[in-house]
This record gives C-alpha cells, sequence and structure tokens, in this order.
C-alpha cells in the first residue's frame, strides 16, 4: 500500500472531489455505459495524478482534463485489441443521475451506432458546448475535419432517430416535420 504525499497532492484530492461526478457523466456520453465510464474516469484521473506536479496552470485543468479522457476514449477503440463482451442478455446498469420526464434511450442507442470521433464530436459540440476551434484542439485535428465529423455524425442521428421513430405510419412516411 502506498501513501501519497501530502506536498504532491496539492490539492488533486479535492479537484478530484469536486469534479469525479461531471467526469463519469462526460464519460458515460462518451461510451454509452456505466461501467466503462467509471474505468474511463478512473484511467483519466491516473493520467491527470502523473502530471499533476508538471501543470502549472490549473485554472485551465477542466480542458486539459477533457483532452485526456477524449483521447483516452479514442485509443482505446482504435487498438486492435479491443473487444467487448456480454455476459448478460441485459446489463444491469445504475440508473441516471438526474431523471428528467424526456426518455433519453432513443438518442443513446443512435450515439452508439456513431463512430467514435463522431460521437466525440457531438459530445464535445452539444453537451460540452465547446467551439469548433476548442474540438480541433482536443481532437487534434482540423476545424474544417470537426465540421465535417459534426454533419455527417448529425445526418446520420436524424436518419437514425426519424427511422426508429414511434410516430412513423405504416407506410413508411414522417408524421413528424423538420
Amino acid at each position: 500500500m502506498c501513501s501519497v504525499d501530502r506536498d504532491f497532492d496539492d490539492g488533486f484530492s479535492t479537484y478530484v472531489k469536486q469534479v469525479r461526478p461531471e467526469l463519469r457523466r462526460r464519460a458515460f456520453l462518451l461510451c454509452g455505459d456505466w461501467f466503462e465510464a467509471d474505468d474511463l474516469t478512473q484511467k483519466t484521473l491516473v493520467k491527470v495524478f502523473l502530471q499533476w506536479p508538471r501543470l502549472d496552470n490549473r485554472e485551465k485543468l477542466t480542458g486539459f482534463t477533457r483532452t485526456v479522457m477524449v483521447h483516452i476514449y479514442i485509443s482505446e477503440r482504435r487498438a486492435a485489441r479491443w473487444t467487448r463482451e456480454v455476459l448478460a442478455d441485459r446489463d444491469p446498469e445504475p440508473a441516471p443521475c438526474d431523471q428528467h420526464p424526456f426518455d433519453h434511450q432513443p438518442l443513446l442507442s443512435a450515439l452508439d451506432r456513431l463512430a467514435h470521433r463522431q460521437r466525440a464530436t457531438i459530445v464535445l459540440r452539444f453537451w460540452e458546448q465547446l467551439s469548433v476551434r476548442e474540438i480541433a484542439d482536443v481532437l487534434g485535428c482540423a476545424p474544417a475535419t470537426v465540421r465535417s465529423q459534426t454533419s455527417r455524425a448529425l445526418a446520420t442521428l436524424r436518419f437514425l432517430l426519424r427511422r426508429d421513430s414511434p410516430f412513423r405510419s405504416d407506410g413508411g412516411q414522417d408524421l413528424i416535420r423538420s
């Protein structure tokens, strides 16, 4: 069992207590599974902890932590060794943190069908409300790539949500107008 030197910790424990719930929600939006979200949150915090003594600008820590999380998420899915095993018909996932009358499940199911970089772009743009430039910095790509990934992802989401909508008639015509 190793103990953390109080000088080395220098506020890391306090930072974790403040940001962990939000990190977990962000991780869930990225991966769509509460258990994977817990793992992704933990991996992110470990990487931030290892960099903690070298982080001079603690005011911009949220952006750094978000970038670390997105990079871990994308790199894990890019790796050839990544496999997902389902051990039961239904995962025993905990209830969402906040209960809203809006049913998020169709949207979360549609998000699961997006490519990983497209999903990250949608989460960063619409949940995190980052600008195109900020997303490009997080993902390490050009702003034009962010715009095209966002456009493609939104088109895919629209298609999936309309196709699976309960408001379609038997003839396949949408009853909802956009």
